[in-house]
């Protein structure tokens, strides 16, 4: 079901859920958070879709905030339930003008009570999430490194900006890499790690903070690159731990599959895929305490890796 709303309150929108929930049945009963995405124009609808998805696993209040401030004052709104809205209710926000203006105020009066709030920004995040009018009211502050604006020190800009409860979807897609890479260490010979190069396409910011959480936790050096656009354009590529016995290596072959090869052993095909955004979101979503290790990894870590190997390359980190 989607109720359209032009023109009007947040006091409306209000009462037009509850009538929505009468109409429905129990719509919106059993809601653990409210997740506010702040987006633009022409690209919510991937992460209304994300998060529909997402819902499946957190039941939740989602309302995409998308401001315009040019135009005349006015708020347009549409409400999506049901098969429109996963297992979630969706309340879509369109301020126009000096309705744009105070973001805070345009989603208050629509928040779950006594709800954790986790906000999202898909793309365009603010310069200080936690300082933002979305920020301050939320415990958890989702960005994305990956998408727009791109920029050189998008990663630096993370750790400056850091404070306890952001995230950044960068860090989310290493979950499985990290995982595997733990497993390995666990197994015998149980030899100390002496160098590390990870490598990786040239539009993924996961790669700096594969590299930088090797050298935070192991204590030395890290080589990292990213390879060129023809020889592996998007993620992870490879990880290289080297110590006495000979390289340790988990390369991927493709977007879903990898090899690992150690000392003495023979290699090992494994599943390694490309995580989706809808797992991503997911995943922070179980998480409503700081990340403390991102924390750490995007305050030190990244400030002990230095500069990318590839010189050509380096204007993107």
């Amino acid at each position: 079901m989607i109720v359209d709303l032009p023109d009007t309150t947040v006091s409306k929108i209000a009462r037009s859920l509850v009538s929505v929930r009468e109409e429905g049945g129990a719509v919106a009963l059993g809601r653990v958070l409210t997740l506010i995405i702040v987006t633009t124009h022409g690209l919510q609808e991937e992460a209304i879709e994300a998060a529909n998805a997402a819902s499946r696993e957190h039941p939740m209040r989602v309302i995409v905030l998308i401001a315009q401030p040019e135009g005349d004052a006015k708020l347009d709104a549409q409400i999506r339930v049901g098969g429109d809205a996963g297992a979630s209710e969706v309340v879509v926000l369109r301020a126009h003008g000096e309705a744009a203006t105070g973001q805070e105020g345009l989603v208050t009066g629509l928040l779950l009570p006594d709800a954790p709030v986790v906000a999202w920004w898909p793309d365009f995040p603010p310069e200080v999430p936690s300082a933002s009018d979305i920020g301050r009211m939320a415990q958890r502050r989702i960005t994305d490194a990956s998408t727009e604006p791109y920029t050189t020190d998008r990663l630096s800009h993370l750790g400056a900006s850091y404070s306890p409860g952001d995230t950044d979807l960068a860090w989310t897609r290493l979950t499985h890499w990290r995982e595997q890479l733990a497993a390995v260490l666990d197994q015998p010979p149980y030899e100390p790690i002496t160098a590390v190069e990870v490598v990786g396409g040239g539009s993924s910011p996961s790669t700096a903070l594969l590299a930088a959480w090797l050298r935070l936790e192991l204590d030395v050096p890290v080589v990292w690159r990213y390879s060129t656009p023809e020889e592996w354009a998007h993620g992870i590529q490879k990880v290289r731990l080297t110590r006495a016995s000979g390289d340790i290596v988990l390369e991927r072959s493709n977007d879903i599959n990898a090899t690992l090869t150690q000392p003495g052993q023979p290699s090992h095909d494994i599943v390694l895929p490309r995580r989706t955004l809808r797992e991503c979101l997911a995943e922070e979503l179980r998480r409503l305490n700081p990340d403390l290790l991102y924390g750490r990894v995007i305050t030190q870590g990244w400030g002990l890796i230095g500069p990318p190997a590839s010189a050509e390359s380096e204007e993107l980190r």
